[in-house]
């Protein structure tokens, strides 16, 4: 692996036991952001397609932009069918919950959060629904309700082979494992490994992938993480770099001819609008850049990778990545999605929006921020 796209190399750990497995099915829970911070993603891009719930509409609505090949579900998951309340915090989608306490958590550092009802339904129903049969891995992430997602489940019918479920709860220092724990092991899992977030369990009878996944977390610096590239049209080294300097300049050339003093605002909000941009407006885009063929451009914009490259390029501005470099950071929109007119983030709603996450971070147990000030680091 080249790239990882997780908060703490789940996506390493779990390539490590799937191998060379080209093929492959995942049920992600609580997906969040389609590319950045996600455990799916890495495997998506090697052609595995899964079932991915997320309960936050501008999210789910990317994950059907990005990953066409998903399923892609907003349910609440939980131990019997009906309603909930989901409280969807402000400008950080990752601590959005249906437990309020957890909501209110976030709210103490300065993010406001809304509530709203939700349909609710069980992992078996879902799975039953969308006709899943072979489950490779499941994740799931519900930010403290992970015990009424596995509670849910028909084991004797899917029986992932490797589970993944996350143990920091969001209010502190609170044990919220341990009632899943318990329904795990119940149905023949054994924990395998704990990389300081996730517990990982494989079903016992899955004794090769076992053996594969590493026993402890693998170091940091094993591969490169996407946080550390920050905007690809400002970074050269960004693997997308070539392709978001030639948007950036079609947009220009397109929509911000001459000395247009907003120019720099509109752009940023361009470029979060980047996966809702349809076909014809992206071949424009890219001609109005530099002379190329249609027919070859149109074959280009429908392909994967070319989705995959500008969920990269949105990620620093529609709130999937927080960057740290205050003088040309954008304020986080998640709920609300980006605004075209806006005037731009100020300083303090800059400092108000890393500051929170790292105040989130650190009573989750996390470590201390570090390596180039982009992200706080989970290794």
């Amino acid at each position: 692996m080249d790239l990882s796209y997780a908060q703490r190399l789940e996506d390493y750990h779990l390539a490590c036991a799937f191998a060379d497995q080209r093929q492959g099915f995942y049920v992600d829970i609580g997906a969040g952001h389609p590319v950045a911070d996600n455990v799916s993603f890495w495997f998506y891009l090697q052609g595995w397609r899964g079932l991915v719930v997320e309960p936050q509409e501008p999210l789910l609505a990317l994950y059907r932009r990005l990953r066409p090949r998903d399923i892609a579900s907003g349910s609440l998951i939980g131990r019997e069918t009906g309603d909930a309340a989901f409280h969807i915090v402000e400008g950080l989608h990752g601590l959005s919950s249906m437990v309020e306490r957890n909501a209110r958590r976030a709210a103490a550092f300065g993010a406001a959060y809304s509530t709203v009802r939700r349909p609710v339904t069980t992992l078996a129903e879902l799975c039953a629904r969308h006709d899943v049969n072979r489950i490779d891995f499941l994740k799931v992430d519900v930010e403290g309700a992970e015990a009424d997602v596995f509670a849910g489940a028909d084991w004797s019918r899917w029986r992932p082979r490797i589970v993944v479920g996350e143990v920091v709860a969001p209010h502190g220092a609170a044990e919220s494992w341990r009632e899943w724990d318990a329904i795990l092991r119940a149905q023949d899992y054994v924990f395998a490994l704990f990389d300081g977030l996730n517990r990982f369990y494989v079903a016992a009878e899955e004794t090769e992938l076992a053996a594969r996944l590493p026993r402890a977390p693998v170091p940091w610096g094993a591969t490169r993480h996407l946080y550390e590239f920050g905007r690809a049209h400002e970074n050269s080294t960004h693997p997308d770099h070539a392709l978001a300097t030639r948007l950036v300049q079609g947009f220009l050339a397109t929509f911000a001819a001459g000395q247009d003093p907003s120019a720099g605002h509109r752009m940023r909000d361009f470029l979060a609008r980047l996966p809702t941009l349809d076909e014809e407006q992206f071949v424009s885009l890219l001609q109005a850049s530099g002379p190329a063929d249609e027919g070859i451009l149109h074959t280009y914009v429908r392909d994967d990778a070319f989705r995959a490259a500008l969920g990269r390029i949105a990620a620093p501005f529609d709130g999937g990545l927080m960057l740290d470099d205050e003088p040309t950071a954008m304020r986080v929109r998640t709920r609300r999605g980006p605004e075209p007119d806006s005037a731009g983030p100020t300083r303090a709603n800059v400092r108000r929006n890393r500051a929170l996450e790292r105040a989130c971070w650190r009573s989750r147990g996390g470590g201390q921020w570090r390596g180039s000030g982009t992200r706080p680091s989970r290794g």
